[in-house]
C-alpha cells in the first residue's frame, strides 16, 4: 500500500470517529467500516479475483478505497451507490486524492432502484453496508445480480445482530447459498452462491 493511501485512510478513520462522536443524526454520520474489515475486504476481492465489485453504501468512500486498491491490482472495477449528496461530494474528493477514480464508478440514488436495473450475474462480489431495514426487500435483486460463485459480504452482522437477524435467516435458508459469519470488525456475514 502506498504511503499516500495509508495517510489518506488514517485521516479518514480519524475524521469518521470524530464526526460520528459529535453528530447524532444518522444521515450526517460516516458510519465507516473498521480498518480490519477493510483489510479483510481487500484480501477477499483479490483471493476470489472479484473484478466486478458492487458496494451499496459509499458514505465518504473509506470502504470504497479498500475495495478500489484491491480491484486495481487484479484489473477490476468498483461500482458504488450512495443516496446522500453530501457524502458523495466527500467521496469524490477522497477518490481523487487516492488516485483510484479510474477504477470507481459512483451512482447517486436509491440502492433498490439500482439493484432492479442490474443485469443478471453482473457482479462477482457485493458489499452491503447500508440501511439494514431494506435488505430483505433487496434480496431477490441481490441474488439475481450476483454471479454463480459470487460472494456477498454484509457489514454489522454482530454489532446490529437484531436488525440483521431476519436477513441472515432469509439468506441462510436459501439452498443456493452457503453462509457464515466472521468475527471481523462489526461482524461480517458472508454468503457465496453456488446454485
Amino acid at each position: 500500500m502506498s504511503e499516500n493511501l495509508q495517510k489518506l485512510l488514517t485521516e479518514l478513520e480519524q475524521f469518521g470517529l470524530q464526526n460520528d462522536a459529535a453528530i447524532s443524526e444518522r444521515p450526517r454520520r460516516m458510519l465507516n467500516i473498521t480498518r480490519d474489515t477493510g483489510e479483510f475486504l481487500s484480501v477477499l476481492v483479490q483471493a476470489t479475483n472479484a473484478q466486478r465489485v458492487l458496494e451499496i453504501g459509499t458514505s465518504n468512500g473509506y470502504s470504497t478505497l479498500w475495495l478500489a486498491q484491491a480491484v486495481q491490482r487484479i484489473g477490476g472495477h468498483v461500482t458504488t451507490v450512495e443516496l446522500s449528496e453530501f457524502k458523495i461530494e466527500m467521496a469524490v474528493r477522497n477518490f481523487e486524492r487516492s488516485g483510484f477514480s479510474e477504477v470507481i464508478t459512483q451512482h447517486q440514488g436509491e440502492a433498490g432502484a439500482l439493484l432492479e436495473s442490474l443485469d443478471d450475474a453482473s457482479f462477482d462480489l457485493l458489499f452491503l453496508d447500508s440501511k439494514r431495514s431494506d435488505y430483505v426487500q433487496w434480496w431477490p435483486n441481490i441474488q439475481r445480480a450476483l454471479r454463480k460463485g459470487g460472494l456477498l459480504v454484509v457489514d454489522n452482522a454482530t454489532s446490529h445482530a437484531d436488525e440483521m437477524a431476519e436477513f441472515i435467516a432469509l439468506v441462510s435458508a436459501d439452498p443456493d447459498f452457503t453462509t457464515c459469519t466472521v468475527p471481523v470488525g462489526n461482524g461480517e456475514f458472508l454468503a457465496t452462491r453456488f446454485g
